[in-house]
Parts: structure tokens; C-alpha cells; sequence
């Protein structure tokens, strides 16, 4: 791309500024020459000096539409000589297996149709890389080439070679003293490769997620009172392999502070500041959280909106006092300024009803402007699970006293399939199917069918769950099922089949009440002749009508403690009303859970309590209590009243259960990305009671009988769920009671 300069005169100085009459171009094919003159920016007879024309060269150039330029300089014409780039024909991605095609093109510039630029190209190389990047392969490299073809036409190809993910192998702490380590690593959302990396991708590096787990560090620590808790760094080392990363969390955690005293003051004349000492539910002494402070002030609020008090705004003030590492809060209860709210817009919502999103509003058009319920609505939009964005923002609306709510969404898929298979040393080998639509038909509505079992059991159920019953916060559950055994760890077969309505709505801000109706239809069918004459009497179906109510109180709907959670539920059922049966049944049942010794240790304690009265008639095994979940280490039917006379030796289950159940976990010094830890527990319990007592041979035994296992966990965390592996030991029981001293489920724990 040399410039040629003819010229006659003989004279070089005399080439310093010269004139053309003629600007020609020469080699365009699509290009107009208009267009290439413009670029350049030089009229015919204008003097121009070599500087000048080398800058509407570098003009040509720069419009991207070119791949050379070539000038001539004859003794009046001025040849610009341009070799256009070519066309893009296709464009494509190979090597890419991690990323597919659909990811990797929308991040693309270059377009098929338009002028090929190796800048642009170049570009979208780095922006392949960088998506790699982001994904964890570092070592991901993107090469740009171009095929000729006809026409001065190319195809683009993107060649990718992805490289080996570069994972997190240890992620580590400075300057921590309260909580060791591996608690803060159970806190972030980065983890460090453990034995299943090939499908947990938790353990690649990723920048966004780091910075993230930044502030979920400083969260947890200013959750338990550390006020001044920083993350001064965050250090990644690469190994000398360059295969994984080493990340090193340098922390100041500062002093923990405590609640101090705690007041109230206003300057709003005549506010009575006894309508507001309900609302505050901080006590001196309890460790101090941002969110103990947040539900302070968002309760003196609502209190004033319920007194009919609009515009009141709870101001915290804080008072440190280092000494005794405590803050001393003060509530001033100020008038807010007079905004309503004119409107609130949603956008973005396809599928989601408007009153969907609505109903997360406790506020409507016409009501007084709060900027903190507006932040609420928000978080309960997001909550919904409908959204993968949810932005609420406010803007002035057409009057100074005006705000407009702006709701922006984008909808994300909410239905599910369930295939599968499961597991249990009892029953063996399941298959699983379900179908679930967590947005039905866009009305916020639950829809679920599943259906489950093996060669002796079937379980199905259809569920239908509407979460704003006639627009209130009440939710009304619809279920269906049907349930079959076959010789199912018995010798008789049993089938369920009913529908229970039931509603449900808070009454506290823990606490909510449930009402529910039962009507099943419930047969115990080809019963063994050998089996015990108090289950051969009780074949046949029945039906059953019943109506209850329930009351579940669970601390963790407004929990401010991170480490303890506790509930508690009282349960009532009547039958009788229709249907062929006639009892009461009760249970009563609470949890408790905490961790201690820094938050290592984590212990539980369960208990409940079941009684199964009959008014008339009697109870039949289908009914009664038959040891699930009473007390671990014994057999489905495994404890309880037992027809010792009869052959078959039949479990006949009881009236009355109760069980507690104690249990410690904690970690066994493994490495922590294995995810395995152990446990310890006790429980204790027993099932008696029964209307008849004669068996096939002689009397039954119903009598109270305590029954005490301890046992052993380990705690397996993998890809598929949380796995437990019991190991338990009966210290005492019944000479009939079937134990058993393994047993392995699927578990959740606290």
C-alpha cells in the first residue's frame, strides 16, 4: 500500500503542495465513488500537501469498508486505487461444545450480508473469549478466519478451542478469628472442588461470582453484630500448573456489637408514642443485625398506617458506645413528606397476569408514597420465582406529589418434568413421574401431578394450589390422590382414594390457622388367612368425612436469627360428619434447631405426639399409627402392638405414638469439598393402644412399651441431594420388634 507520486516537473520540493484537477477512484465494485471522494475529503484544484493526502488515505481507511488503498499521483489527476473487503456469506462457530451456538452468536457484531472488517471480527474473538472466560476456561482461545468464495464473498469461522475448566481448589481466610474457615466456606456461593467437579460447576472461577460472594460475606458477618466487618481483599492465585485457582479472602471482622437501649422520640406534635410500643419488637441484649433494624422500622410504620397515621417515616438513630460494644437505637418518628402514589405500570409480563404482580403490592393507587414498601414489593416479586429480572423503581409523576411505579419483568419458564427413579432399602427400586406448572395460565396458580412407586405401592396425586384466594392472602389448596399397597410390608392390600380441600391464612406473623375437609375412600382387601382375626375383621371399605383445622406457628416466615429456627403445629380432625367412620384425631408436634460452638455444631431436637380416638366403632390398621418416623432403626411396621399368635405375625400399628428425637452434626476433619460430615442421635418413643385386644391365639399386647436407639450419621453432600447413612443400635425394645441397624434416605438438615 505504498503511495506513488508521478509527477513531471522533476522538482521534489515542488510535490510539498500541489493541486489536481482530477480525483479519480479505481478498483471499487459496490462502493460508489462518491462515497469513497466523501472519506476523502479532497476537491479537485484544492492544494494539498503529502501530509494531506495521507490523511484521506487514513479517512478511506478508517471507514472500515476497505482492506487497501493505494494512491497516484499523476501531473493532474489523483488515482485513489481501493481493494474493497468482501462480503460475509455465512458465519460459524466450531470447537465449541461447553457454549452452544445460540449463546456464542448473539454476541456477535459481524452479520452475514455486510462488509467483512477484521476489526470487527477481532472483537467478536475477544467477546467468545470472554464468555469462556466467564464460565471458567481461561485457557479458551478464539480464532477468527475467513474462506473465499465467489463474488468477493467469505465465510467467517470462528475456530474455538475451549480449554480445560480452571476451578477453585481451596478458597482460604485472613484475619477471621470468630468462625473458622470452613464455616465462611459453607457461606458463599463459590466452592471448592470436590469429588464431583465434573457435574458441580459451583467450583469454577468466576469473576461476577467472587465479587458477589464479597458482599454475602459481609452480610453474614454484619447479620451477628460485626458493624464494621470489611472484606479488604480478595486474592487469586493461579496454581503453577495453571489449572486451578487458589483464592485467599483477606477479612477485617472488627468487634461484635449488641444491642443497647432502645427509645423512641418524635417531633410530630401530638403523636402518641404509646400507640408504638407494640411494634417494637428489639430487645436490649439481642445481637445486632441490619435486619432486626429494618423489621423495627418497617413495624413502627405499618403501625402508623394502621392507626390511620399517614406519612410517618421511623428515622433510626444510632448512638455507638465502644466500651461496653453495644448501640443504643433511638426511633425519631418524623413527618415524611406528602407523595401519593398516582399509578403503577408493568412491563415485560407476557404470559403473568397484571394482578399477579399486583397482589405483592400492599399498597394501591391513591395511596400515600413509601419508599421502603416500595423495596418490599420488590423483594416478594422476586420471591415469586416467575422472573429472572424484576426491577421496581419509582419516578416523579405529573404533579410534584406525584410518583409513578414503574414494574419492569422478564418472564422465565416455570414448568417442570419429572423423570426418574428412587431408592430405599425397604422399597426398593421407584419409578417417578411428575408434571408441575408453578404459573398457571399466568394466574400465580400451583399445578402439580406426580405419580410414584414400585411393584407394591403406587402413590398419585393432583394438586392445585391458588396462593390470593378471592384476591386475599389466603391460600386454597385443592388435592387429589390415590394410594394402593400391595402385600406392602404387610399381608393385605390397601387402597386410598379421596380429595381434601383446605384453606389457609395468617393470624400472627409467625403463626397461620388451617381448615381442611377429607372425604376418602379407604378398603383393606385380600387379607392372608393366616393373618392375625383383628385384620381379617377389620377387611372392607370405608368411608370417611372429616373436617379439621390446624395451627402452625414456624419462626423462620420472619426469623432474624441466623443460626435458630423452632415451630410449632397443633393438628385436629372430626370425623363423623357423613362417611361411616366417627373419631377424633390429634397431633401435636415442634422443632428446634441451632448451631453453637461458632456455628460448627449444628443441633436439632423434634417431637411428636399423636392420639387417635374413636367414638363409635373402632379403629382399623389402616388408620392407626404404624412407626413412620416415630423413632429410627426399626422396620416400616417394625414397633408397636404386634399379633404375636397368629402365623404371619402381624404389625397391628396403635392408637397413640409419640417419639423425640435428638440429633448433633458436625464435621468428621475431612477435607470440606467432599461435603461429608457426621452426626450423632437418640430416640426415643413408643406406639400402643387398641380398641380390641384379642388376637388369633390368645390376647395382644398393647401396653405402653418405651423404645430407646441410638445411632450414628454421616451426612453425604452430592449432586443429586443431601444423602444420610444411618447406623443405629436399639437399647431397648420389644422381644416382637422388627429393627433394622442401616438405613439410607435422601435428607435435609438444619
Amino acid at each position: 500500500m505504498a503511495i506513488t507520486m508521478l509527477c513531471l516537473i522533476g522538482n521534489g520540493a515542488a510535490l510539498a503542495q500541489s493541486s489536481f484537477g482530477a480525483i479519480r477512484v479505481e478498483g471499487n465494485q459496490r462502493i460508489e465513488d462518491s462515497t469513497v471522494l466523501t472519506y476523502a475529503g479532497i476537491e479537485p484544484g484544492q492544494r494539498v500537501t503529502t501530509g494531506q493526502i495521507n490523511d484521506a488515505k487514513q479517512r478511506i481507511l478508517g471507514s472500515g469498508l476497505f482492506e487497501s488503498v493505494d494512491i497516484q499521483a499523476g501531473r493532474n489527476t489523483l488515482t485513489f486505487v481501493v481493494a474493497e473487503f468482501p462480503t460475509i456469506n455465512q458465519i460459524s462457530i466450531e470447537g465449541n461444545r461447553r457454549l452452544n451456538d445460540d449463546i456464542l452468536q448473539a454476541l456477535l457484531s459481524s452479520q452475514p450480508r455486510r462488509v467483512y472488517s477484521p476489526t470487527i471480527a477481532g472483537a467478536d474473538a475477544r467477546a467468545i473469549t470472554d464468555a469462556y472466560f466467564q464460565a471458567g476456561r481461561f485457557a479458551a482461545t478464539v480464532t477468527p478466519k475467513i474462506i473465499p468464495r465467489s463474488q468477493n464473498r467469505v465465510d467467517l469461522v470462528f475456530e474455538v478451542t475451549e480449554g480445560a475448566v480452571v476451578e477453585v481448589e481451596r478458597i482460604s481466610f485472613v484475619g477471621n478469628r470468630s468462625y473458622s474457615d470452613r464455616r465462611l466456606r459453607q457461606a458463599l456461593s463459590t466452592k471448592q472442588a470436590g469429588l464431583f467437579r465434573q457435574l458441580v460447576r459451583r467450583d469454577t472461577y468466576i469473576d461476577d461470582r467472587i465479587q458477589f460472594d464479597r458482599q454475602v460475606l459481609t452480610d453474614f458477618y454484619r447479620s451477628r453484630g460485626f458493624v464494621d466487618f470489611r472484606v479488604l481483599s480478595v486474592t487469586p492465585e493461579f496454581s503453577r500448573e495453571r489449572d486451578a485457582f487458589f483464592l485467599t479472602f483477606n477479612v477485617e471482622e472488627g468487634q461484635k456489637f449488641k444491642i443497647g437501649t432502645v427509645d423512641l422520640a418524635t417531633d410530630v406534635p401530638g403523636l402518641d408514642l404509646a400507640l408504638f410500643d407494640g411494634a417494637i419488637k428489639i430487645r436490649q441484649g439481642q445481637t445486632y443485625s441490619p435486619a432486626r433494624l429494618d423489621d423495627t422500622i418497617a413495624r413502627l410504620e405499618r403501625r402508623a398506617i394502621e392507626e390511620g397515621i399517614d406519612f410517618i417515616r421511623a428515622d433510626p438513630v444510632v448512638d455507638r458506645d465502644d466500651t461496653n460494644l453495644t448501640l443504643n437505637l433511638t426511633f425519631n418518628l418524623t413527618r415524611g413528606p406528602r407523595i401519593f402514589v398516582e399509578r403503577i405500570d408493568i412491563e415485560g409480563n407476557s404470559t403473568t397476569l397484571d394482578r399477579v404482580i399486583r397482589s405483592q403490592f400492599r399498597i394501591v393507587e391513591g395511596d400515600p408514597f413509601n419508599p421502603r414498601e416500595i423495596r418490599e414489593s420488590a423483594e416478594r416479586i422476586r420471591a415469586l420465582g416467575f422472573f429472572t429480572v424484576a426491577d421496581v423503581n419509582a419516578r416523579e409523576g405529573t404533579a410534584p406529589d406525584r410518583v409513578i411505579v414503574d414494574v419492569n419483568v422478564e418472564e422465565q419458564p416455570t414448568g417442570s418434568l419429572q423423570l426418574g427413579a428412587n431408592f430405599s432399602l425397604e422399597d426398593g427400586v421407584g419409578l417417578v413421574f411428575g408434571l408441575s406448572e408453578r404459573n398457571f395460565l399466568g394466574r400465580g396458580q400451583q399445578l402439580d401431578f406426580s405419580i410414584s412407586g414400585g411393584v407394591d405401592n403406587v402413590d398419585s396425586r393432583l394438586r392445585f394450589v391458588e396462593p390470593a384466594l378471592l384476591g386475599r392472602n389466603v391460600t386454597g389448596v385443592f388435592d387429589l390422590y390415590y394410594e394402593a399397597t400391595q402385600q406392602f410390608s404387610a399381608f393385605f392390600n390397601t387402597t386410598s382414594l379421596g380429595f381434601e380441600p383446605s384453606i389457609s391464612f395468617p393470624i400472627s406473623d409467625n403463626g397461620r390457622l388451617e381448615l381442611n375437609y377429607r372425604l376418602s375412600d379407604d378398603d383393606i382387601s385380600d387379607v392372608s388367612d393366616d393373618s392375625s382375626i383383628i385384620i381379617q375383621n377389620e377387611a372392607g371399605a370405608l368411608t370417611t368425612s372429616a373436617l379439621g383445622y390446624a395451627y402452625n406457628f414456624n419462626s423462620r416466615r420472619t426469623s432474624l436469627d441466623p443460626n435458630t429456627r423452632y415451630g410449632f403445629e397443633f393438628r385436629q380432625n372430626f370425623a363423623g360428619l357423613g362417611g361411616q367412620t366417627n373419631y377424633v384425631e390429634t397431633i401435636v408436634s415442634a422443632d428446634y434447631g441451632t448451631k453453637v460452638f461458632n456455628e460448627d455444631i449444628g443441633l436439632t431436637a423434634n417431637f411428636i405426639g399423636q392420639a387417635l380416638n374413636f367414638v363409635e366403632g373402632s379403629s382399623r390398621v389402616i388408620d392407626r399409627y404404624r412407626g413412620g418416623g416415630t423413632v429410627r432403626g426399626f422396620k416400616r411396621n417394625g414397633l408397636g402392638p404386634r399379633d404375636t399368635t397368629a402365623i404371619n405375625d402381624d404389625a397391628l400399628g396403635g392408637n397413640f405414638a409419640f417419639g423425640v428425637s435428638l440429633e448433633a452434626d458436625f464435621p468428621l476433619g475431612l477435607p470440606e469439598e467432599y461435603g461429608i460430615r457426621g452426626g450423632v442421635f437418640y430416640d426415643v418413643g413408643s406406639i400402643w393402644g387398641l380398641d380390641i385386644t384379642q388376637g388369633t391365639n390368645g390376647p395382644v399386647d398393647d401396653d405402653f412399651h418405651l423404645r430407646q436407639v441410638i445411632g450414628a450419621t454421616v451426612f453425604w453432600e452430592t449432586p443429586i441431594g443431601p444423602l444420610r447413612f444411618d447406623f443405629t443400635r436399639a437399647i431397648e425394645k420389644e422381644d416382637y420388634d422388627e429393627v433394622r441397624n442401616f438405613n439410607f434416605t435422601v435428607s435435609t438438615r438444619f
